[in-house]
């Protein structure tokens, strides 16, 4: 049996966390798919936003950014009343805002993938951590990146969600160093 991170419990998050968490993404679809995820797991776990990941995509057209940066009225009451999301009403208004300065990102640097990994000079940090509990909630970068993207106009982007979204991506290798997937990982 391969040792993981203790994080890792039931069978939903031991396959993210086996396959997607910490694999570097490039993929822009993909890297704001994980931005507004993490800004709707602001003060939940992320197992719940694991559980209604589906239901997410499905809800806001498989995070196809410029069709959120368009969403009109009738959308937005139709995700207000969607039981099967997280319908706070902040977190889905700082989607659509967050869709059109992703798109303003894009139009600067070509992408958004340019845009984020630069902030680790496109090449993910490589931590040592024994134990999770060790493993830091927010770092240097994430504080760069929060204070760069609030400044561009993002919402729900504080450095405890970048730093989560910058594991998730793969911009940080925070797998303990006891699992499987850190060894992976750091090659």
């Amino acid at each position: 049996m391969n040792a993981r991170c203790e994080w890792a419990k039931d069978q939903l998050e031991i396959d993210y966390h086996d396959k997607e968490w910490g694999v570097p993404i490039h993929d822009d679809r993909e890297l704001f798919e994980f931005l507004i995820l993490e800004g709707m797991q602001a003060g939940l776990s992320w197992r719940i936003i694991l559980n209604k990941r589906q239901e997410f995509r499905q809800a806001f057209d498989n995070f196809q950014v410029q069709q959120i940066a368009n969403y009109d009225k009738m959308k937005v009451r139709q995700l207000y009343s969607n039981p099967f999301i997280i319908r706070n009403k902040k977190k889905i208004e700082a989607t659509i805002i967050n869709a059109n300065a992703f798109l303003k990102v894009q139009k600067e640097f070509g992408s958004f993938d340019t845009y984020i990994w630069n902030f680790v000079r496109y090449k993910p940090i490589q931590n040592s951590w024994k134990s999770y509990k060790d493993v830091p909630s927010m770092s240097h970068e994430s504080d760069m990146i929060y204070k760069d993207l609030r400044n561009r106009g993002f919402k729900f982007v504080g450095s405890k969600i970048c730093y989560s979204m910058m594991q998730a991506i793969g911009m940080v290798n925070d797998h303990t160093i006891n699992c499987f997937r850190y060894r992976e990982l750091k090659k």
